[in-house]
């Protein structure tokens, strides 16, 4: 402080409290303060203020049998109709807040929920599917919606539709069509998603259990609990032809009409071998590995100068794809779909 009144001196107040590194407001403050004879730079108590017993009368009544699972306003609302009046619902808030109880106050309430690490394993198609929703700017600053599953093991996209609006009937209509187009039976299928409200919804839910198929969550706010469905729309917005802004629903639907067959028939997935995943999806990778091999043979008895490590191997795809894979082998392994228990 006496530094920056050296400075004034010399300088503006303002650029003296930047070269000083001090606040404008705390030199002023302290600057009142010096002139009102308060040390410290603090506050003189409120004559509005609860004394200490009042203060203590709050904290009783907070702390007591009757409410002290309430929140401050449904304490204060139900006093006042009571005729009993001991301040402002603010007021408890602050008097809660000066003895360092502000926070969490239900009886019962020790820590934060922790949720278990769904472990989801898939060793062949229509196992384990996931599903999620992604925005789709609009001109106008409009917004669209995106609805796409995928079966994990394949990468295929089994289901998809573009709507205006995100509603957990949309998310109903889409699952019962893909699950029943598709021919999975009760009991064969878990479908993952994350946490939000369509995904959580009472009418999805319902419709699982009708169907036979389990339901996965995700943990909140861990987008590595639905890295498939995080990827695939990943990959559809650095495609080259998804445009900044769609014109209408009809443009974005006709774009994903021409972008998911493209990714299912044509798009060679570095998770498969480079395979398509359509290719396994339908049961092909057998035929089409040994089509690759016998490239690499004739290529291999032409130049064999070329191969340093020998003769070359067409890699194969993965025989079973995880959702959290278990962090140790010892771990036992749940069976296809199913996750594990903790």
């Amino acid at each position: 402080m006496s530094a920056v009144y050296e400075l004034i001196g010399v300088v503006p107040t303002s650029t003296a409290c930047d070269l000083m590194g001090l606040p404008r407001s705390a030199f002023y403050r302290q600057a009142q303060a010096g002139s009102t004879g308060t040390s410290g730079g603090s506050r003189p108590s409120s004559h509005r203020a609860l004394s200490a017993v009042q203060q203590q009368d709050v904290l009783n009544l907070l702390h007591g049998e009757r409410f002290r699972d309430s929140a401050p306003r449904e304490v204060y609302a139900s006093l006042l109709e009571e005729g009993v009046y001991h301040g402002h619902w603010r007021t408890f808030y602050r008097v809660l807040d000066a003895h360092g109880e502000s926070r969490e106050r239900r009886a019962g309430h020790t820590s934060k929920q922790r949720y278990a690490t769904p472990r989801l394993v898939a060793r062949g198609p229509n196992q384990v599917w996931t599903w999620d929703i992604t925005l789709l700017r609009a001109t106008g600053r409009r917004v669209l919606y995106l609805y796409v599953i995928i079966d994990i093991f394949s990468r295929y996209v089994v289901g998809w539709l573009v709507a205006a609006h995100e509603r957990e009937e949309l998310a109903h209509a889409l699952i019962d069509k893909t699950v029943k187009r598709r021919g999975v039976n009760a009991g064969e299928l878990t479908l993952h998603a994350d946490r939000g409200a369509a995904m959580r919804s009472l009418t999805v839910a319902e419709l699982l259990m009708e169907l036979g198929v389990k339901r996965s969550h995700s943990r909140p706010r861990v987008s590595n609990d639905n890295p498939f469905s995080e990827a695939h729309f990943k990959t559809t917005k650095y495609h080259p032809t998804f445009p900044e802004r769609f014109d209408d629903l009809g443009h974005a639907r006709r774009f994903c009409r021409q972008y998911m067959p493209w990714y299912n028939d044509d798009h060679h997935h570095t998770g498969l071998a480079l395979l398509t995943p359509a290719t396994v999806y339908f049961g092909n990778e057998e035929a089409v590995l040994a089509s690759r091999q016998a490239t690499l043979d004739v290529a291999y008895a032409a130049h064999p100068e070329r191969f340093v490590n020998g003769p070359p191997r067409t890699p194969k795809p993965p025989t079973e794809v995880w959702i959290n894979p278990p962090p140790t082998p010892a771990e036992p392994a749940p069976v296809a779909g199913q996750e594990a228990r903790s």
